[in-house]
């Protein structure tokens, strides 16, 4: 009977480590396509905790040991390995929800000025969300403009989203589970399907094939956007997750990071370097940020539509817009100009009431666009 309790005590052990090593950045992990395995695991694994503990629990009944503390090492590595993967290692025990957002208007302010954040607007009100706060977070769910809203972010992707979390015309709640090809994953309550942060949408469970409704955001400096829209709301500081956010010294929203999951490869179209992904109908290119920089400016065509890409003198702050007729888009200190006519850095029209059709633009790593992205076309 002793071999029962070391097929058990193994079993249970790998089946700990399976559980989270494929849904968490481990090595050789996060390559592989088994996404459909690990769900597997996932949604069966009380069955395979029990299936292995009454195989060692028969094991050590059944055996007549000479030492009786022998069996108490395994059993003791066992729980301790399974108490690491499911708590200390867990995705939403790592990285905890906030009980509310705490926002503030410009008056009450205390985020620094030249942050990133992601900047929302609905029905008129309009938020920003640091994005120091949302890296920790990865998720949060508010509301903008009498609209539920979910910001999203994965530092290893640097993939901002926002998205509706309606499914089927109820509104969903969700927690962060793990990650899949470096990108964050989130599981619904209601079917517990994974969803993949970076395109929302459902990619095993019930809902596999299901996305999110998207809502358009930008990436700005905090003072850009308040430039923009003066009476905007900001997420502020939560007290629970001081010494969680860090990123004091901005490493990372700057690309000076060099750490292997987030740091920033400052050549051009490496695993690691930024682009700026535009997706319009079935079409999606990328943009070198290096090359954005240099020009501050960028017409295109994408998916036969004339498009264009700008860069504020901040160099952080870019937006994305269709063009409605194929007449080159020039930017003169922060203001465009179009057909004679001048309109904000946002599009918004100045000396017109015609405004610039906002597209969804997002700044990312090459390694995630391309992943998510497989066809993409490249400037």
């Amino acid at each position: 009977m002793k071999k029962y309790f070391w097929m058990g005590f193994a079993g249970l052990l790998l089946f700990e480590i399976a559980n989270v090593y494929f849904i968490m950045p481990m090595p050789g992990s996060q390559r592989m396509n088994s996404i459909n395995f690990a769900y597997f695991l996932y949604k069966w694994r009380w069955i395979f905790r029990a299936l292995f503990g009454i195989i060692l629990l028969a094991g050590l009944l059944g055996t007549s040991w000479k030492r009786k503390w022998v069996p108490i090492i395994p059993v003791v590595i066992v729980l301790t390995v399974a108490y690491m993967a499911n708590y200390k290692m867990a995705a939403d025990a790592m990285f905890r929800q906030p009980k509310k957002t705490i926002t503030a208007n410009t008056d009450q302010n205390k985020i620094e000025k030249n942050r990133l954040v992601l900047g929302v607007v609905i029905n008129g009100e309009a938020k920003a969300y640091p994005v120091q706060f949302l890296g920790y977070h990865h998720h949060i769910q508010d509301t903008v403009g009498g609209k539920s809203i979910m910001v999203t972010y994965c530092t290893v992707c640097r993939t901002g989203r926002v998205f509706e979390p309606m499914v089927n015309g109820k509104k969903e709640t969700f927690r962060l589970v793990g990650m899949d090809h470096f990108n964050a994953m989130l599981e619904d309550a209601t079917t517990k399907s994974w969803w993949r942060q970076a395109t929302g949408e459902a990619i095993t469970g019930k809902r596999k094939g299901q996305k999110l409704p998207e809502v358009l955001s930008v990436q700005t400096t905090l003072a850009q956007w308040l430039l923009l829209h003066p009476g905007s709301k900001i997420m502020q500081l939560d007290p629970a997750f001081t010494k969680s956010y860090g990123d004091t010294a901005m490493k990372y929203e700057n690309g000076l990071s060099r750490r292997s999951l987030t740091g920033t490869d400052s050549l051009s179209w490496k695993e690691k370097s930024w682009v700026v992904g535009i997706r319009m109908g079935n079409e999606q290119k990328a943009y070198d940020w290096n090359e954005l920089k240099k020009r501050n400016i960028i017409n295109d065509t994408l998916n036969n539509t004339p498009i264009a890409l700008v860069l504020a003198s901040d160099k952080k702050s870019f937006f994305a817009f269709e063009l409605p007729i194929a007449n080159d888009l020039k930017i003169i200190n922060d203001t465009l100009l179009f057909n004679n006519r001048h309109f904000r850095i946002d599009g918004t029209g100045i000396d017109t009431l015609f405004s610039l059709k906002p597209l969804y633009a997002s700044q990312e790593f090459w390694h995630s666009w391309l992943t998510f992205n497989p066809s993409t076309l490249k400037y």
